[in-house]
């Protein structure tokens, strides 16, 4: 089989790889159906994951079709259509009891692309399929399905409920890509007063209006501060989040909070940040940060299914498992491309 495999920074190839194989007695394997590419494979390219070890097969966002199941796998068959959550979880460890997945300590945690091979391939071991996999209802299309993988519950979890996100708020996000689009689709099922969305490409604002955005900030345009002080009386926003991962980005998202405020940190982040203690200190702000649990997704999937949430607009590119290299250089340039999610089908 193929798959899309980690050369070292910068360095990636689609390649003929191992077949997948039950290794554990919970591991499942599917055909890879549908599969997305993550802004954190970019940040493993970028050298920002160093725990990836060349030869790592890439990806964590897949859908797809169970082939064969292990011995202590229970409640899926050959056949079954299925989402592929990036996080595995035990269900046995401390963490996993309590509902955080992401933190499993029973060798779960985010896991695929990262400390074994990953979905970006013609088909993928998953661990402890039992937990880590979701029935995909019928009338779910692959493309939305593969949204709730990650970029969804992240932005819900990480972001609209770490940040504590109320009615009537004024949420700053700063990021416009698609974990920022998915914390505006997220933001607005809490009803905010506003949701003024900071980027600096002009195309992803003009989506970020699209998603529900009322308020966009231009880089290099407009004064992001001015903006969000002129909404709120200058009080600054009661949330802000950071959809990026660079230390600017954090440092601003901590200067757009109001004194009592809070700071959702979603962003992979490669590079020390400045926490500049000596002005806020006394400004009383909350700042979270947190890798996703997933325990939302049954939540969403059922959200989806009721129409509550429209994905129909983040996939913008398609491309066919042969093309996967193409899919890469498409997704790494969206301010040439236009690109918010591809799409890679078989």
């Amino acid at each position: 089989m193929r798959g899309l495999v980690y050369g070292g920074p910068g360095n990636r190839s689609w390649t003929e790889i191992p077949d997948a194989r039950i290794q554990e007695p919970r591991d499942a394997i599917i055909q890879v159906d549908a599969v997305t590419i993550c802004g954190t494979d970019l940040h493993i390219l970028g050298g920002d994951v160093p725990e990836v070890e060349v030869g790592r097969v890439l990806g964590h966002e897949a859908v797809g079709t169970v082939v064969e199941t292990g011995s202590g796998v229970a409640g899926l068959t050959p056949g079954d259509r299925v989402l592929a959550s990036c996080i595995s979880a035990c269900g046995i460890c401390r963490y996993c009891r309590a509902g955080a997945y992401g933190q499993c300590r029973g060798g779960g945690g985010w896991i695929l692309g990262h400390l074994i091979d990953g979905v970006q391939a013609e088909f993928a071991r998953i661990p402890y399929a039992d937990l880590s996999t979701y029935m995909v209802p019928e009338q779910v299309s692959d493309e939305a399905a593969v949204l709730l993988a990650d970029i969804l519950p992240t932005s819900y979890e990480v972001g609209v409920l770490n940040g504590r996100v109320q009615p009537g708020d004024t949420v700053a996000i700063v990021g416009a890509g698609p974990i920022g689009l998915a914390a505006v689709l997220t933001a607005r099922l809490y009803s905010p007063a506003h949701i003024v969305v900071i980027d600096k490409a002009e195309s992803r604002l003009q989506a970020a209006k699209m998603f529900g955005a009322d308020r966009t900030v231009l880089v290099g345009a407009d004064d992001p501060l001015a903006t969000v002080r002129e909404l709120t009386d200058g009080l600054g926003a009661d949330v802000a989040m950071e959809a990026v991962g660079t230390p600017q980005t954090f440092e601003l998202c901590a200067t757009l909070v109001r004194p009592g405020g809070r700071v959702a940190n979603i962003g992979v982040h490669g590079k020390p940040a400045t926490l500049h203690l000596e002005d806020l200190w006394i400004r009383n702000l909350t700042i979270t940060t947190g890798l996703v649990d997933t325990s939302s997704t049954p939540k969403l999937l059922d959200m989806l299914v009721a129409g509550q949430l429209d994905l129909s607009h983040m996939i913008t590119h398609r491309f066919g498992m042969g093309e996967f290299m193409a899919a890469y250089d498409v997704f790494a340039d969206p301010a040439r491309s236009g690109a918010l999610k591809v799409m890679v089908s078989r």
